[in-house]
């Protein structure tokens, strides 16, 4: 399973972003999606994950609410929707895919891992 993050960038408090993540491999469909981020100086930290066929989701409780995931397995594509951004909320944000029962909430559950992709909340 191959990914690729994309969409950060520089967005002000309380402001929305929408990230993306191509997968590419043929047995991704079959992979539970997360995203994951870690903060300057931090330990990388789960965020969500959603199961292989979008049913079920399962977030991070103090972000849940504020950022959703979502999957099209047609378009390949998993997104994440954070809105009313914080300065905390300041990360590299990863992708990654798990076969591990769901969900798998750690980092030790996923093999696969995309390169990141940079948001900055800051007026």
């Amino acid at each position: 399973v191959q990914l690729q993050a994309s969409g950060g960038g520089l967005v002000q408090p309380g402001g929305s972003l929408r990230l993306s993540c191509a997968a590419s491999g043929r047995t991704y469909t079959y992979y539970s999606l997360a995203w994951f981020r870690q903060a300057p100086g931090k330990e990388r930290e789960f965020v969500a994950t959603i199961s292989w066929n979008g049913r079920d989701t399962y977030y991070t409780g103090s972000l849940k609410g504020r950022f959703t995931i979502s999957r099209d397995n047609a378009a390949n594509t998993v997104y994440l929707q954070m809105n009313s951004l914080e300065p905390e909320d300041t990360a590299v944000y990863y992708c990654a895919a798990s076969d591990q029962r769901f969900p798998p909430t750690t980092r030790l559950h996923y093999d696969y891992w995309g390169q990141g992709t940079l948001v900055t909340v800051s007026s």
